[in-house]
């Protein structure tokens, strides 16, 4: 996924002039075909994520398109009070690229695993959010952020991710994404990677013998809220998943459009239970042991619907 948006973010640049990258001493290996393409348009601030944020701020406000690159928490939750007040605040044209969200980096531990980072960026108003599940979602999203000039976060795993979307395929990420169609039993929102364990419990909750329905948020903010709607109204549960704490996240934001509805089926919201994440291990093992694999899932979702 992050290679594939650099490599289109390096596309782009040779039509748009605007276009710098900074970064804070990471991404290597990923960045060299920009940087060696438009070393003019490329600055290392070394390992200072704050200084990072200010100096894309800065360029941004003298007419740049600033793409602002980092690993999991360090170019958000790091250096918040730099994205609150100069690049938010002035609506700064700074994209903020974040590799690794959830338990990409899951054996560095806690400080490494981005699960509040969503809530975070959500919240300051100017800010767009994106969380894509692959990588024809990450361009799509890239693409789409381009459009407009003003903050953005988007979330990337760290590559070899499971691919959701054939490779050619068009997608709107303003909108939800049909992966199955909707159901009037069960409909399942997803937005990152853990998207593959969506498509897992989507099969095993039609082989309990309910109809179910699988749709992507690749854009969390501004949300698709007409879609949602329309979906809660008629569903009789609503599942949410995501690598990240429920609060305020994926979860949260859909809790939201439907809190205004008059009637919704029942919401279940699958994610970290408002707590940190001690354990170590890989993505996969942190994600069955914190209860978001299919599996987990899929038990906890048969125990409350058989009550």
């Amino acid at each position: 996924m992050r290679n594939h948006v650099i490599d289109e973010i390096t596309k782009l640049a040779a039509n748009d002039k605007r276009i710098m990258l900074v970064t804070a001493d990471l991404g290597f290996n990923v960045v060299e075909k920009f940087q060696e393409s438009y070393p003019d348009r490329y600055i290392n601030t070394g390992i200072a994520e704050q200084n990072m944020a200010a100096v894309s701020a800065g360029l941004a406000l003298e007419g740049n398109m600033v793409f602002a690159y980092s690993i999991g928490n360090f170019p958000t939750l790091r250096c918040i009070e730099q994205i609150r007040n100069l690049i938010c605040y002035h609506n700064a044209n700074v994209k903020i690229l974040a590799v690794g969200g959830g338990f990409a980096y899951g054996s560095l531990g806690m400080t490494h695993h981005a699960t509040e980072d969503i809530a975070m960026m959500r919240s300051l108003p100017n800010m767009k959010v994106y969380v894509p599940a692959d990588a024809v979602e990450a361009v799509a999203c890239l693409r789409d952020l381009c459009k407009y000039d003003g903050p953005a976060y988007l979330r990337m795993a760290r590559g070899r991710e499971d691919n959701i979307h054939l490779s050619k395929e068009k997608i709107d990420v303003s909108k939800c994404i049909a992966l199955k169609s909707v159901s009037e039993d069960v409909n399942i929102f997803v937005s990152g990677t853990v998207a593959a364990e969506a498509v897992k419990l989507q099969k095993m909750i039609e082989g309990y013998g309910l109809g179910c329905g699988l749709y992507t948020v690749p854009r969390i903010k501004p949300i698709d809220y007409k879609s949602i709607s329309e979906i809660a109204l008629s569903s009789k549960y609503i599942l949410t998943l995501e690598e990240h704490n429920i609060v305020g996240g994926l979860g949260g934001s859909i809790a939201e459009v439907i809190s205004d509805l008059p009637k919704h089926g029942v919401l279940m919201r699958y994610g970290l239970q408002d707590i940190y994440t001690s354990e170590v291990g890989n993505q996969n093992y942190l994600r069955d042991f914190y209860g978001l694999s299919a599996e987990k899932v899929f038990i906890d979702f048969k125990a409350k619907v058989s009550k």
